[in-house]
């Protein structure tokens, strides 16, 4: 009998490149950018920001190490780690930071707590940023309960992994 192999097949993109746009993975993926990049980066899986990279975009990912330049918002849903290199100009989200001797950042930090396996919570100006939509449009639909959201204290909030299945099937439709 043959034996299975249960192994999740592992995706790797080393990219030594210059590039611009707009970069969107749906299925996990351990990415490394050594060259530049400009735009939007989302991913899933691991990305790798190389020593020499030089990064102009506002990226979302699971797990990010960051050993080169970053002009850009960052939010990373389970942890974010700065080498003695990094360079951030911009602000960062996280739950878990590991931040090494030399690494410089430029802008302010929130440790984001997880609601879920994969998830974390977002604002409203956080989910414009994220839906490319302006904040009113999200305070509108939170009230009517268009999109799904809950209040913590007077403040809309929502769980990432509960939009992203939301825009899936809105799109069904």
């Amino acid at each position: 009998m043959a034996r299975r192999d249960d192994r999740v097949e592992q995706k790797i993109l080393d990219v030594d490149a210059s590039m611009q746009g707009t970069l969107v993975f749906k299925d996990p993926v351990n990415l490394r950018i050594n060259g530049s990049f400009e735009g939007n980066l989302d991913t899933k899986g691991s990305l790798t920001i190389g020593e020499n990279a030089s990064i102009r975009a506002d990226i979302n990912g699971e797990e990010i190490i960051v050993g080169g330049k970053i002009t850009g918002n960052i939010i990373a849903k389970k942890q974010l780690k700065l080498c003695s290199h990094a360079h951030i100009v911009g602000n960062i989200q996280t739950p878990v930071l590991s931040v090494e001797p030399g690494a410089i950042l430029q802008g302010k930090c929130q440790m984001l707590s997880y609601t879920g396996k994969d998830a974390f919570t977002l604002n409203v100006d956080e989910l414009a940023s994220y839906l490319e939509l302006e904040s009113s449009d999200i305070l509108s639909w939170a009230d009517s309960g268009k999109i799904p959201a809950f209040k913590e204290g007077n403040e809309w909030r929502f769980d990432r992994s509960t939009i992203d299945e939301w825009i899936a099937k809105e799109k069904v439709k």
